[in-house]
């Protein structure tokens, strides 16, 4: 039986607020609870629907780096009042670095640097992110490096251009050593390209325009390192294995720090010598590109980002620096010119004003002639939707003063400009009356509430649609309830056989709640705390 009688409302569907514009038809959206009144007795509504609190749960810490402790997901099978969490020793990602030879392979003990990037094997969508990290092989080729448990893919880079980038994957589990070794290939196995770049006038480039350039396959993965084209003749060198030298095609990619050179892509066939220089084509010099950015009523808008993006005269891709709007709205920036009217290819001003503001994300077809300056005059921003809402104790219904009410974007609404900001949240916290009031770019979102009193963190999704030209401004109303808590305490332990004291202290713990949004997997945040000196931890999590 559920607590308002009424019988369970249909599935695990989202909790969906429509926003319709006159002239525009959007499709009523599937709800499965607005709140814990919809769910029975041992439930409690979930942005997904009504489920068990104490189930499908992943507890992430984060111990003391300095220590050699990085992250771990542990799984909570079933949630108690009383938790003790034992953590298991450092994770560690370790391999060895060869040169495959004639027989057999030697040794790699030159630095090497391992472009780390990876997620959670447990949360969807929480990062593992590491970055950049260069090592010493031993004189037998082996490294080791502490990471988080984690699903990660692993570039290798050598100091040496000529050798090839390799690239593996590898799951890292809590407490455990994955093993990635990598083979780089013999001298014999490489042969060298030799080519030119040139300015479509058959001379080098500016001194202060440097080129590098880089063999990718089919699917624009790497075959090279980037190497520096000589900025006197345009002669690049590349290395790749024989066998790149078998496919159909493949791309050299043509880049610049120099932002005002647009990147090239070029098919080649590996089978052709490069006998003939490459020639870059006439993309016109930068134009000043000056205008106003104004809301939809005229009033200028200041502080927005701009920046300018998309494809430009003689083909290539390019995206400008990005520059703010003044006070009074005005804005200048450095660009090139678009590709010729009819040619299918635009140049785009994206326009990203700050949050709080009522002007919205705007993208913009625009002409840049071949001039040294080009004026757009006016601007004009879309307007956010103002979205405005009640929030309600878990008792009585009574309006929750001092809620934070966070938007996190989730996916964009197709047809329109990605939000300018991902998270936006509230100026101020609700009321007494429990209200709030956000301005937000259409988009889906998932809407926070968290308490300043013991209560859990509480969600919602909120799809906000565009306005339509025939539609009335008025604002979208949102009416959410918190639920009760649950006090939740335990301790963070190191498990047997590990060196270090069993206290973690200091130790960072988010609990989430594994659902499924839109159709795909997602983690939803439900509290956080920090573990004191004894590794003795307290948080709110929700109650039935």
């Amino acid at each position: 039986m559920n607590r308002s009688g009424t019988g369970l409302l249909g599935g695990v569907l989202l909790a969906g607020v429509l926003l319709l514009g006159c002239g525009t038809s959007f499709p009523d959206e599937p709800f499965g609870c607005r709140d814990d009144s919809d769910c029975a007795d041992d439930q409690v509504c979930f942005v997904n629907g009504c489920g068990d609190p104490g189930r499908n749960l992943v507890v992430e810490i984060v111990s003391n780096a300095k220590e050699g402790l990085f992250a771990q997901d542990l799984k909570v099978d079933e949630l108690r009042d009383q938790q003790t969490l034992l953590l298991r020793g450092p994770s560690t990602l370790q391999g060895r670095v060869r040169v495959q030879g004639e027989s057999s392979s030697t040794a790699y003990s030159a630095p090497v640097t391992l472009r780390i990037t990876g997620e959670s094997l447990l949360i969807p969508g929480v990062p593992r992110w590491q970055g950049d990290s260069t090592l010493d092989p031993d004189p037998q080729g082996f490294y080791s490096l502490p990471v988080a448990s984690g699903r990660y893919t692993v570039k290798l880079l050598t100091t040496n251009s000529e050798l090839p980038p390799l690239s593996s994957r590898s799951d890292v589990q809590p407490g455990s050593t994955a093993t990635l070794d990598f083979l780089l290939p013999a001298p014999s196995q490489l042969v060298r390209m030799i080519g030119k770049v040139l300015r479509y006038d058959n001379e080098p480039m500016p001194a202060d325009v440097p080129l590098e350039v880089q063999a990718l396959d089919e699917q624009q993965n790497p075959l090279t390192q980037r190497v520096v084209v000589d900025g006197r003749t345009g002669l690049f060198s590349l290395v790749l294995r024989r066998t790149d030298f078998e496919r159909d095609s493949l791309t050299l990619q043509v880049t610049s720090t120099n932002y005002l050179v647009p990147q090239m892509l070029i098919s080649l066939d590996p089978s052709q010598a490069l006998t003939e220089p490459i020639l870059l084509p006439d993309y016109g010099e930068p134009v000043r590109l000056q205008g106003r950015v104004v809301d939809p009523g005229g009033k200028p808008v200041a502080g927005a980002t701009l920046f300018v993006s998309g494809s430009v005269l003689g083909g290539g891709q390019y995206r400008s620096p990005q520059v703010e709007s003044q006070a009074d709205g005005t804005f200048e920036l450095s660009t090139l010119p678009s590709p010729p009217l009819g040619s299918g290819r635009e140049l785009i001003l994206s326009i990203l004003p700050r949050a709080g503001s009522p002007a919205g994300s705007t993208e913009t077809s625009i002409v840049v002639p071949r001039v040294s300056v080009s004026k757009l005059g006016d601007v004009f921003c879309q307007e956010r939707r103002k979205v405005v809402g009640t929030v309600l104790g878990p008792v009585g219904s009574q309006p929750a003063a001092g809620v934070q009410v966070e938007a996190t974007l989730l996916k964009e609404v197709v047809g329109t400009p990605r939000p300018a900001a991902s998270r936006v949240a509230a100026d101020r916290r609700t009321d007494e009356e429990g209200h709030f009031e956000l301005l937000l770019d259409p988009g889906v979102y998932r809407f926070d509430f968290t308490s300043l009193e013991n209560l859990p963190r509480f969600s919602r999704i909120v799809t906000v649609r565009p306005w339509t030209a025939t539609t009335p401004a008025t604002p979208q109303e949102v009416s959410v309830t918190l639920p009760k808590g649950r006090r939740v305490t335990g301790y963070i332990r190191l498990g047997e056989g590990t060196r270090e004291r069993p206290e973690v202290p200091d130790a960072s713990l988010r609990f989430y709640r594994l659902v499924a949004v839109e159709g795909e997997n997602s983690a939803l945040l439900l509290g956080e705390t920090t573990s004191d000196a004894a590794g003795a931890f307290s948080t709110t999590l929700p109650l039935p």
